[in-house]
């Protein structure tokens, strides 16, 4: 009897193939919320639980709004509106770092940017008390030097009657705390927009991975509008405030949403849109209503001064007329 012996080969080693990425795919979540809704875009190739990001989000942007509406009565800034004068309300921390900022573009702006027009907000028809139906009787100027603001712990203060509306900030540090949020997921590429204020960060997928925003031309009307320009964003964000959106007419004339606080009645002879595109939205959302504000002179002087990128459009006889200052890219 013999045995026949087979030698076995030793196993050769394993061969690592090489990985295969995954594709980045587009993750889209939206809601609603400040009496309007955001759209959140995101490029990632990571696994998540897209229900418990949108539950995140949602509550980051509820959470402005409960913190920050004029529409809410129970609102932080419902009771400080609501207090009375000389006396510390203490507030949560980001409607101090809000108000904060909001001041300091008053400083900057000689007033033109002021959330203390929030009486003649409403007097015009443009805040929670409903459509005016009438022109109203003179209405208080900015008092924005009469609103103090504490860090530690955060509280405001107010030294005469005023009534602040943050409509003019909220919603770019809304669409600012939802980047907080995929930021602390390590989510990189994104495009969120409130409303229309938007800001981008990374890249989204395609040939040159480029964020795009529409600027539209501002016409009236609630339908789609027609788009002015296209510009292509690189990790900034990017406003619009302008008079084609809310406003009403009397006697031939337009008053639109935008309150001056150097009269307390609806700005005059300004552009018809100022964009603005800076590092955060909150920034990019009051400057676009700074601007607008100051003028087509002083609003256009002081953002070539400040190499501020920006947009003005102004209606003349031929439909509009741009003028651009800082880098606009497109």
């Amino acid at each position: 009897m013999f045995s026949i012996f087979r030698r076995l080969k030793p196993p050769a080693p394993a061969r690592s193939r090489p990985s295969q990425a995954r594709r980045p795919r587009m993750v889209d979540i939206a809601g609603n919320t400040m009496g309007t809704t955001y759209q959140v875009r995101i490029a990632t190739a990571k696994p998540m639980d897209e229900d418990d990001l949108a539950a995140r989000i949602h509550a980051a942007v509820d959470l402005v709004d409960r913190q920050m509406s004029t529409w809410k009565p129970d609102s932080d800034l419902s009771q400080f509106n609501a207090s009375g004068t000389d006396v510390w309300v203490s507030v949560p921390n980001d409607l101090a770092r809000v108000v904060k900022t909001a001041l300091g573009i008053s400083r900057s702006t000689q007033g033109a940017f002021d959330v203390t027009v929030g009486a003649a907000v409403n007097a015009w028809g443009f805040g929670p008390d409903g459509p005016a139906s009438k022109i109203p009787d003179r209405q208080p100027f900015g008092v924005w030097q009469h609103l103090d603001v504490r860090d530690d712990p955060p509280a405001l203060r107010k030294n005469t009657k005023m009534y602040v509306d943050l409509s003019g900030i909220a919603k770019g540090f809304g669409v600012d705390r939802i980047c907080d949020v995929l930021e602390e997921m390590d989510l990189t590429d994104y495009l969120v927009s409130i409303d229309g204020e938007t800001r981008v960060s990374g890249s989204k997928p395609g040939i040159d991975g480029q964020w795009r925003v529409a600027v539209d031309t501002p016409t009236d009307g609630d339908g789609e509008a027609d788009v002015w320009d296209v510009l292509q964003l690189k990790n900034c964000a990017i406003a619009t405030s302008g008079d084609y959106r809310r406003f009403f007419d009397h006697d031939g004339q337009r008053f639109a949403h935008t309150i001056d606080p150097h009269t307390g009645t609806p700005v005059q002879g300004a552009a018809a849109s100022v964009t603005v595109m800076m590092p955060t939205c909150m920034l990019a959302d009051a400057w676009a209503t700074a601007l607008l504000v100051m003028g087509p002179q002083k609003g256009i002087a002081i953002a070539q001064a400040r190499n501020m990128r920006a947009l003005f459009l102004f209606r003349d006889e031929a439909g509009f007329r741009e003028v651009t200052t800082g880098d606009i890219i497109d």
